[in-house]
């Protein structure tokens, strides 16, 4: 789910200079806690250009902290700079800016002419995705999208020389804008959202007129029509109507409270529970079908019958429904309440992590260890024993565990055994300070 369904907009068109400006507002971001600041690749793209651009790490690591801390405030975007207010631990505001060099008129002209070559990759725009080959076509014409090194200029009222902690913080914020919408990189670059829609369509519209285009035109009849300028074409339409709303709940499974006597055998509370259940699942999948981005999502697998039976038993079935579940899925009734609280947190991911001991690689380990680090003060981290894909904090009841999807999940033991503690964190540290119940 995206977590900029609040933002703003502000679009200013003046004259400057013959081009038309714009700029958007975003507003201030959550706090960073359980994930990377980058999922897309031209997100960790925007973040490479930084780290390898700042001269000092403690900045970046304070600029990390800040920004992961909900420091940033609004955004300001607007062609070649990016703006908002950084406030430091003790509550001081910086006003921090970062400068991007916009692209002269003629590489937007050949950018503009790749991509009326090259539909699809507006189209990918218009999906707030940012393939590669778009930036690597780009790239063949004289057009670079993506910053490098040093392309990312600070500035800051802190008056640091180089990337400071609040400039660095506003970068790390501006990764997540991009994760969302790469043409917020495009505004940088001088052109916004709809100046280049409107500017792709008046080309392909020239283009329709010229003699090359109407050459083939035989009396009586038509034109045809190139494929990817009718694919050009369609990619700039208005959308089409949106789908029918979700239903409030789930719909109501048919009563078998019938005169009838049921078959023998039959356990006519069970088949109820199941009826309901089967409408409850169905309402679940229809929601993730209409949720933006559904396109994208990999197609799960069925489930086993032991992970089903955890499903149907995290629905509360009641005792002698539960007690069938407890066999079926041959985990006796002790260990199916702990699937079953595992589920709750995080379904099929969580149970994998509960039952699944295996060897994560070991990047991913360096990774999470270079989190931890940043997350406390030398002399205040916890002392972790690492085995395979299980970390317990030394000297007490706490442990984190890593998941095959990346992500961290606190544990607790409790009555000898380790338990789930609550919701995976793609953050090792914030699973930590759950697991520890500061939080």
């Amino acid at each position: 789910m995206s977590e900029f369904h609040d933002e703003t907009y502000e679009h200013a068109d003046n004259a400057h200079g013959g081009a038309q400006e714009q700029e958007r507002t975003f507003a201030a971001l959550p706090p960073a806690h359980g994930r990377g600041f980058a999922q897309s690749w031209w997100g960790q793209a925007w973040l490479k250009a930084l780290e390898d651009t700042a001269l000092d790490l403690q900045q970046l690591k304070s600029g990390r902290r800040l920004a992961r801390a909900g420091a940033v405030g609004a955004v300001s975007v607007r062609p070649g700079r990016i703006t908002a207010v950084v406030k430091d631990r003790d509550g001081t505001p910086h006003r921090s800016d970062v400068l991007l060099q916009e692209l002269s008129p003629e590489a937007w002209d050949r950018f503009l002419d790749m991509a009326i070559e090259r539909a699809g990759h507006i189209a990918a725009l218009l999906d707030r995705d940012m393939p590669p080959h778009l930036v690597e076509d780009s790239a063949a014409a004289g057009v670079e999208l993506l910053p490098g090194i040093g392309d990312l200029e600070p500035e800051c009222d802190c008056e640091a020389w180089d990337h400071c902690g609040h400039t660095a913080a506003l970068c790390y914020q501006v990764a997540r804008l991009l994760d969302e919408d790469p043409f917020v990189l495009l505004l940088m670059r001088g052109r916004g959202e709809r100046m280049l829609l409107d500017e792709l369509q008046e080309r392909s519209a020239s283009r329709a007129d010229t003699p090359e285009a109407l050459e083939g035109t035989q009396e009586g009849g038509p034109a045809g029509v190139d494929a990817a300028e009718a694919y050009a074409d369609g990619a700039i339409l208005p959308p089409l109507p949106a789908l029918p709303p979700l239903p409030a709940e789930p719909g109501l499974p048919p009563t078998l409270d019938t005169d009838a006597e049921p078959a023998p055998g039959l356990d006519v509370q069970a088949v109820e529970f199941l009826a309901a259940q089967a409408a409850v699942e169905a309402y679940r999948i229809l929601a993730d079908a209409l949720a933006p981005g559904h396109e994208h999502c990999p197609v799960e697998d069925e489930l086993t019958g032991s992970e089903d039976a955890v499903r149907l038993a995290a629905a509360q079935p009641g005792t002698a429904v539960e007690a069938r579940l407890a066999v079926a899925s041959e985990r006796g009734h002790d260990g199916l309440a702990l699937a079953v609280r595992a589920w709750r947190y995080g379904g099929r991911a969580a149970l994998h992590v509960l039952e699944e001991v295996w060897t994560p690689k070991e990047e991913v380990l360096a990774r999470a260890r270079a989190a931890l680090d940043t997350a406390w003060e030398a002399d205040e981290q916890p002392q972790l024993r690492a085995a395979r894909n299980r970390w317990t904090v030394v000297g007490s009841d706490v442990q984190l565990r890593h998941g095959h999807d990346g992500r961290w999940w606190p544990y607790r033991k409790e009555h000898g055994r380790w338990a789930p503690a609550g919701p995976a964190a793609h953050d090792p540290a914030t699973a930590l300070a759950v697991a520890s119940g500061s939080e």
